[in-house]
């Protein structure tokens, strides 16, 4: 086949051009290579996260992967959905998966925030514990993993059916032909729309999403801190010195408001002491 046959033939299967990003520009060697790479900076987000939790509440390894494997999951369905419709659509495939992609991230996660309480809402007027997302039991549950994942996923082909239809409308297809005009390059396009602007919005998304799926702990479940203040000391030091009274007979007792005027003493001298390196009590 000459050049003269070829070109008509691609003008065919890309209507915007020759240069125009195709279906087989997702998923060629490329396409999956960029998508690989946004997936490991997706999760390295996530690791990132945790350890920015504090560190009195911050979770296990173990409940970490089963609040962040769900969302996993259900990303990589929608994202292989989103795949396989760009390619359905008339003109620059490229196009059509930045804006399914930009509705998921926004419209999306609002309908997903409704699906996740409504979930919650469920469990526990029905005592559905398995579907109450973050709580996984003690020790945690593979079932109420696997529940909650499967609910997860539902959501988001629930998610995923709305925005099709809404895609549908004719507004959007003025706005496939003008997102990535600039851009002429297949190859630019995939490393723009499957790289570049999903790295920066899946921060955020993923970020967002993994709070709706954590268990979030109750003041009453933080571990207070022990108080180590010169009042306790005080108060250990009177009972003390209170205890060895009542052993050692022939020695007299101190009254309590004695013992208690002498650690007031020593806390005084303690405060009142700037050059002291250590104060033996």
């Amino acid at each position: 086949m000459d050049k003269t046959d070829l070109t008509p033939w691609r003008r065919q299967v890309h209507p915007e051009g020759i240069n125009s990003c195709g279906k087989d520009n997702l998923t060629d060697v490329f396409g999956w290579t960029v998508q690989a790479l946004l997936a490991a900076l997706a999760f390295m987000c996530l690791i990132l996260k945790r350890f920015c939790e504090p560190s009195a509440t911050r979770r296990p390894w173990l409940i970490w992967f089963y609040d962040t494997s769900k969302q996993g999951a259900g990303a990589l369905v929608v994202h292989m959905v989103n795949v396989y419709l760009a390619s359905q659509f008339v003109g620059d495939a490229c196009t059509w998966y930045i804006i399914s992609f930009l509705l998921d991230s926004s419209l999306g996660l609002l309908i997903i925030y409704a699906g996740i309480k409504c979930s919650q809402f469920l469990a526990k007027a029905k005592q559905w514990d398995l579907i109450n997302f973050g709580e996984y039991g003690k020790p945690p549950s593979p079932k109420a993993w696997l529940a909650q994942c499967g609910v997860y996923i539902l959501l988001m082909i629930v998610e995923k059916v709305f925005i099709t239809l809404l895609v549908q409308f004719k507004f959007w297809e003025g706005v496939s032909k003008l997102i990535l005009a600039p851009v002429g390059n297949p190859k630019v396009e995939v490393t723009l729309v499957m790289l570049i602007i999903p790295f920066f919005v899946n921060i955020l998304m993923f970020w967002v999403t993994d709070n709706f799926l954590m268990h979030h702990s109750s003041s009453s479940e933080v571990p207070k801190p022990r108080s180590t203040g010169t009042g306790r000391r005080i108060f250990d030091r009177a009972r003390f010195r209170m205890q060895n009274a009542s052993r050692n007979t022939g020695v007299p007792e101190e009254s309590e408001s004695e013992i208690l005027l002498s650690g007031d003493d020593e806390a005084i001298i303690v405060n009142n002491s700037s050059t002291s390196a250590t104060v033996v009590v």
